[in-house]
């Protein structure tokens, strides 16, 4: 059976579903969970460097994710307990997930004075104080 020139655009047409990369946070912002295994990972072809990397066991649905870990430095140890977001690495293949800095055992980056909200680190107490200057109302 042949088919109608409509059929076959019809065909043509069809939109493929696009690939959600960070599965288990269809319903949720964050999830919470274990790390099992930390481990230094490198990137794909044109870069050159190494990454750390978790393994994650999620509370949420009993299942292990890789994770990474953004910013120098880290105190993440086995059993630590850390908060993961969607946004993986582009470089790094199947690591879909990265931790959150500053929440539970995983404390925020030091010497952080730009992005701060991204390394977890609180503002100064002199860039407190200069604040509050600014906006006071004499």
């Amino acid at each position: 059976m042949l088919l109608t020139r409509n059929q076959f655009l019809k065909i043509l047409k069809k939109k493929k579903k696009s690939k959600n990369r960070s599965s288990l946070l269809t319903s949720k912002p964050h999830l919470r969970g274990v790390v099992s295994r930390l481990r230094l990972a490198t990137p794909k072809k044109p870069n050159s460097a190494r990454r750390p990397v978790t393994h994650v066991h999620i509370y949420f649905n009993n299942k292990n994710r890789v994770s990474h870990i953004p910013g120098g430095g880290h105190t993440v140890r086995k059993h630590s307990e850390v908060l993961l977001c969607g946004n993986g690495v582009r470089d790094l293949p199947g690591v879909n997930y990265t931790c959150m800095r500053g929440v539970y055992d995983f404390l925020g980056s030091f010497s952080k004075n730009r992005r701060r909200s991204i390394y977890g680190t609180k503002l100064p107490a002199e860039q407190k104080k200069k604040l509050r200057r600014k906006f006071r109302i004499s």
